[in-house]
């Protein structure tokens, strides 16, 4: 038993030693990010470590009133909230007609279809998609948001479609009795139930949309006046890549909203992982 219990007890100070460690390697660098952002250059040269001696605002400033900032952010908010308005749309009814009719030869392809994007390295498909948006005129924000809503299916689908079979059918049939079409079905049943799996997609993807650089960098790079906050970053730090105390505060208020999203879903995000794990 006194073996038992050292051995538990090492185990939980193991434990505690490396989730303190990963936490450290979490927390730094956003708290030199975020210290640095109330310095100047000069004080920022003497210890990227040190705390500001004063909180100088200059940086955000600067930042707000001589980079057209907020046309960033509004280029990035347009872009995130219409991707997720068409992935919510799509993505559920899409995976819905699936796994309602698995059985059928059709649907199962499609659905192997479908996720087989999961499977391609993006690498592979960059140049022909920059081709053929390039073809029909879609370099812009428009074009962007239907790349995203595409791209996002294959791994809707692979969430939702086991997710949903899950589901008790005899709900659907207990509806339908009442004389529910299978619209209503859909929307009055189906979108409840799977609501914990839905809010997991809309978190991880407006993280996605939100964050990401390589695919606004194919599309939008061609005019300033088309750039997300990530190309924002990118140009920036291209132009400044002498002043890191700019480049600090740029970076900050890029991730303050993802902070956000991120404390405010993480739970959704764990609970629609596992909601669908064991089949009732």
């Amino acid at each position: 038993m006194k073996g038992l219990k050292r051995e538990g007890l090492g185990w939980r100070i193991g434990r505690d030693v490396v989730i303190a460690l990963g936490l450290i390697l979490i927390l730094a660098p956003l708290y030199v990010v975020i210290v640095n952002t109330f310095k100047d250059l000069e004080e920022a040269s003497k210890g990227f470590f040190s705390l500001p001696q004063s909180l100088n605002f200059q940086n955000y400033e600067e930042l707000f009133s001589k980079n057209n900032f907020w046309n960033y952010v509004k280029n990035s908010a347009y872009i995130t909230v219409i991707s997720i308005i068409l992935v919510i749309i799509i993505n559920p009814a899409v995976s819905y007609a699936i796994a309602r009719n698995f059985r059928r030869r059709y649907y199962k392809a499609v659905y192997f279809y479908i996720i087989l994007g999961l499977f391609i390295p993006f690498q592979v498909i960059m140049l022909p998609v920059t081709k053929i948006m390039t073809n029909m005129n879609l370099l812009n924000p428009n074009g962007l948001i239907l790349l995203y809503a595409a791209l996002s299916l294959s791994k809707g689908v692979f969430m939702f479609v086991n997710y949903i079979q899950s589901l008790p059918y005899e709900v659907e049939e207990a509806a339908r009795i009442d004389g529910c079409n299978t619209f209503q079905v859909y929307t009055k049943i189906v979108l409840h139930l799977i609501g914990p799996m839905l809010a997991t997609l809309i978190v991880m993807d407006t993280l996605w949309f939100w964050n990401d650089f390589q695919l606004p960098l194919m599309i939008l790079n061609k005019s300033p006046d088309y750039w997300t906050l990530p190309l924002f970053q990118y140009n920036f730090k291209s132009e400044y890549s002498f002043n890191y105390t700019m480049a600090f505060t740029a970076y900050f208020m890029c991730m303050f909203p993802v902070l956000i999203v991120y404390a405010l879903g993480q739970k959704y995000i764990i609970s629609g992982l596992t909601a669908g794990a064991v089949k009732s």
